[in-house]
């Protein structure tokens, strides 16, 4: 018989490599052609593999939690098939996807195309992209790595422990000597040093202030203790460092949106009997973001170090709500070259897919800005988390009527008007008051001249 290695499949540009969630064969089972052997995840999707050939699973070369490079053979089967037959893209190709990851961690995916060190294999010890990304910035070299004590599993070093070990670095708290002289509580503790800005917050202290957590975890009564999941997990961890990179500032706007309204109550029956499409307010704020994006490029950048980086593409990505609670954001790409036509049938499209868990890993990179609408939930305002590496996000809140103080010819009038507010969360480091403001405000202008005679 003859031997077909089953190959971790690339999933995308950016994915450079996948975690074995649950295999759903074991070994010495028949399998057939096309029938799912295992399942997957990456920042992005969760996936099944199929087998490129029937055949016996002879041997699983990974367990289920192991982080897998694209490229790498994770089983052996044995068929009776010539290998020559089986051309490589059968090997690795993708069928199902199962369920969706956030895209906003893109920065983390982003971050994978940076080459692994050598030096990183050959030490023996697994380090993530982003843990190797983290190093190279911080001037961290393999030595220290391979002496930093790591959290993970099989005590791999996660994003967290290397982010200590950098502030912990920073304050001149920390000497590593050896991955066992050093324990992960001395290193948590140095890494809390300038809690209070007057004086140093020992061990002791570190450990007051973590007990009532702890016992709060312990407390028997009327509670419930839910398990993050994955998805949940990977968005808890990109929101924290998002505050923990940007320094967030965030403006407010009021917006006249009564022209946009009768507009799109005169438009929408129009527009779905004729394109076959819904027509939202979702792809009229991106149209309206996308022109106020050309006068202020600025705002459409990313931040690599001391450089800012101004994207000449704009993608859009929008936040989608999935039916089990979790979040996300879809990219639209060159969003500047297309009408509102072409918006609306990509959001419609983007929204759909989200719902249906059947994004593709590439829907959800490149993203430059992103808008969230809270006002779907009926909220007037929200103070969105900037989506990394992106420096800026637009809430939109709920359209309410209101009684409103119009400047007339004839003198000032009370009047009602369907009203709503714009808010705008920006990373300081790239993004003044100054310009942050004149762009949520452009934006608003936007909205208020919206032409309610427009062609539909």
């Amino acid at each position: 018989m003859a031997q077909i290695e089953l190959i971790m499949p690339k999933m995308g540009e950016s994915i450079t490599e996948a975690t074995i969630l649950k295999w759903l064969k074991n070994e010495g089972e028949t399998i057939q052609l096309d029938e799912a052997v295992l399942e997957i995840a990456t920042d992005k999707v969760d996936s099944e593999v199929p087998t490129p050939t029937a055949g016996v699973l002879s041997k699983l070369l990974y367990k289920v939690g192991d982080v897998v490079p694209v490229g790498k053979a994770i089983a052996i089967i044995e068929t009776m098939v010539d290998a020559t037959h089986i051309k490589a893209s059968q090997r690795v190709n993708v069928v199902t996807e199962t369920a969706v990851v956030p895209a906003f961690v893109e920065n983390i995916v982003a971050i994978t195309e940076t080459p692994t060190p050598k030096s990183s294999v050959a030490a023996g010890r697994f380090y993530s992209p982003l843990v190797l990304n983290i190093a190279r910035e911080e001037g961290i070299s393999l030595e220290q790595l391979e002496c930093l004590p790591g959290t993970g599993q099989e005590g791999r070093v996660t994003k967290k422990d290397i982010l200590l070990y950098v502030e912990a670095n920073k304050s001149g708290a920390t000497q590593l000597q050896s991955t066992a002289a050093v324990p992960t509580n001395e290193i948590i503790a140095s890494a809390h040093k300038d809690i209070a800005p007057q004086e140093t917050v020992g061990a002791a202290q570190v450990e007051a202030l973590i007990a009532p957590l702890a016992n709060n975890n312990k407390q028997s009564g009327n509670i419930e203790i839910i398990e993050m999941d994955r998805m949940r997990r990977l968005i808890a961890d990109h929101m924290v460092m998002s505050k923990h990179v940007s320094p967030h500032v965030t403006s407010f706007v009021e917006c006249d949106v009564t022209n946009l309204s009768i507009w799109r109550d005169k438009a929408k029956k129009i527009f779905e009997k004729r394109e076959d499409q819904k027509l939202t307010f979702t792809p009229i704020f991106i149209e309206a973001v996308v022109k106020a994006l050309k006068e202020f490029p600025k705002i459409n950048s990313s931040v690599d170090g001391y450089n800012i980086i101004i994207k000449k593409d704009i993608n859009i990505g929008m936040a989608a709500a999935l039916p089990n609670g979790n979040l996300i954001v879809p990219v639209i790409k060159n969003a500047a070259n297309k009408n509102l036509v072409g918006l609306t049938k990509d959001v419609n499209d983007l929204a759909n897919r989200a719902r249906a868990n059947q994004l593709k890993p590439d829907d959800t990179t490149g993203g430059t800005f992103t808008i969230t609408n809270v006002g779907t939930f009926g909220n007037l305002m929200g103070t969105p988390i900037i989506n990394q590496p992106q420096v800026a996000i637009l809430a939109t809140g709920a359209i309410k009527k209101k009684p409103v103080v119009l400047e007339t010819p004839q003198g000032d009038v009370i009047a009602i008007r369907q009203m709503m507010f714009l808010s705008l969360s920006y990373d300081h480091r790239v993004v003044d008051g100054a310009m942050g403001g004149a762009f949520l405000r452009r934006i608003a202008d936007i909205l208020e001249q919206f032409d309610c005679n427009r062609d539909i």
